[in-house]
């Protein structure tokens, strides 16, 4: 029989697979600006690419952390108490990169916008190895007691499953970030990012299917993949020959179907737990054992029921309307003796 409380732990992976597509592809073009863009007209083009929507999208990433706060009180409590200083590390992160976009062109100095440019990059990729690394923890397992509580240390955390997980997802951000500025620029810097992706795309591809083995052989999963790490692995693979043959739309998609199936496989695999324990299996938290009284699950439904869809429907206005690519803006047209001279412009 199913239960409100699963159908919530399903709405929470929803939110999670949400957040690493839509902020993936920022997260990507964040760490790929500094070296796509060969000048700092280029650069400042890839970033503004991402500058009408990077906010909306990090949303998803609070309303993860809501959700599970108001539906799994005490999943919440053992996960955000495990990786408080963690999560202290991805918010100092994200502030950094929130005030790039602001900061980096307020002052003309080089030296100022470096400054600003490697924040960027910097933020853009420790947030998805170290989101990453607490999803594959969860998976993996982490010393827990019978109160919940974690007794181990900060490095008991950088479980090699774990951080290769982080790993995968940022691999998976770089491809998807590159696939983004094909479809969104124009001239040399989209020639240069559509090559790049495809090189990306067969590193992912690799990424995803190491991934896949490890976390049914080595951590006891079964022999055979699931569907959904079936749909991630096919979908990467489709990914990297759109991005060859110059598809950009197609292979985004892709992109985007191979991030959130290789986060939905983490939760798929890890149902009806929320957390695993490796000090012993009966200190394992599950869902039902964590969830919020059915009244509270109740009123949540009907509020997301309403909300949702507006946010989702908002989110895609706002990336319809920024839809068009981004081009080098047109240069001053000099003056001649026979009136003024055409200068091409690489927009579109």
């Amino acid at each position: 029989m199913l239960h409100l409380y699963d159908v919530w732990f399903l709405i929470v992976a929803v939110f999670w697979v949400g957040f690493f597509i839509l902020e993936g592809f920022d997260f990507g073009v964040g760490m790929l600006h500094s070296f796509v863009g060969r000048t700092d007209l280029e650069r400042r083009i890839a970033v503004n690419t991402i500058g009408p929507v990077w906010d909306g999208n990090e949303m998803w990433l609070v309303i993860a952390g809501a959700a599970t706060f108001a539906a799994f009180p005490g999943w919440y409590a053992t996960m955000f108490s495990t990786f408080y200083l963690v999560m202290v590390l991805v918010l100092v992160a994200l502030i950094v990169r929130g005030l790039s976009f602001e900061f980096r062109g307020k002052v003309a100095d080089p030296r100022w916008r470096a400054v600003w440019q490697w924040s960027l990059t910097i933020g853009s990729a420790l947030v998805p190895v170290l989101l990453g690394t607490g999803l594959g923890d969860l998976l993996y397992g982490l010393p827990i007691d019978e109160n919940g509580d974690y007794t181990g240390t900060f490095g008991q955390l950088l479980v090699p499953f774990g951080l290769y997980t982080g790993i995968t997802l940022t691999i998976l951000c770089l491809f998807l970030g590159a696939t983004y500025l094909g479809l969104k620029t124009t001239a040399d810097l989209r020639e240069r990012t559509t090559r790049l992706s495809y090189r990306l795309g067969w590193l992912a591809t690799a990424a995803v299917i190491g991934w896949v083995l490890w976390s049914h052989l080595g951590l006891h999963e079964g022999f055979l993949p699931q569907p959904i790490d079936v749909v991630a692995m096919l979908a990467v693979l489709a990914g990297t020959w759109f991005a060859e043959s110059r598809s950009e739309g197609p292979a985004f998609a892709a992109g985007a179907v191979a991030i959130g199936g290789v986060v939905g496989s983490i939760f798929f695999d890890l149902y009806p737990r929320v957390m695993v324990s490796s000090t012993n299996p009966q200190y394992t938290l599950t869902v039902s054992g964590s969830a919020s009284p059915s009244y509270t699950l109740t009123v949540m439904t009907i509020v997301s029921a309403v909300f949702v869809p507006v946010v989702l429907g908002y989110q895609a206005w706002s990336l319809w309307i920024f839809r068009k690519r981004l081009g080098a803006p047109p240069q001053p047209q000099p003056e001649v003796a026979n009136g003024p001279t055409p200068y091409p412009s690489v927009s579109e």
